[in-house]
């Protein structure tokens, strides 16, 4: 007979490793990428949750940001340099993957921030990454 997996639990929060910052299902995070090169994915967390006998592998459900060069047509003109698309990609980590947490603005709030941190960022689209289509598919520029 198969030995039957200890069932997931939902968390309502995790602690980030190495840290004292706490994250929440609804919050943005940067996550490590695999080339140590390039900088850290965003992504908003949709869920946090906890397998294993004890409890120990913490995995969060994230809908990935993406940046304009990493889209289907690459970064454009008026493209700010902070300014990510949030996807129709969702995925399962593991927590240990993240690195901090970031907050991501929409563009109105984002211009009027006194000062941006590296942590800021700003999203005026969604992208569905099958297609590479946007919506809104125009904006203002």
């Amino acid at each position: 007979m198969a030995k039957s997996r200890p069932p997931k639990r939902i968390l309502e929060s995790y602690t980030i490793k190495g840290s004292d910052k706490v994250i929440k299902p609804g919050d943005c995070v940067l996550m490590k990428a695999f080339d140590a090169s390039k900088p850290p994915y965003v992504a908003r967390v949709e869920a946090i949750e906890a397998a294993g006998s004890r409890g120990t592998n913490v995995r969060v459900r994230v809908r990935w940001y993406y940046r304009p060069e990493e889209s289907i047509g690459g970064r454009r003109p008026f493209h700010g340099s902070k300014e990510v698309f949030l996807s129709d990609h969702y995925d399962v980590q593991s927590a240990d993957t993240i690195e901090g947490k970031c907050n991501v603005h929409t563009f109105r709030s984002y211009t009027k921030l006194d000062s941006v941190n590296v942590e800021d960022f700003f999203c005026r689209f969604e992208y569905m990454s099958t297609t590479g289509s946007f919506v809104p598919d125009r904006i203002a520029v």
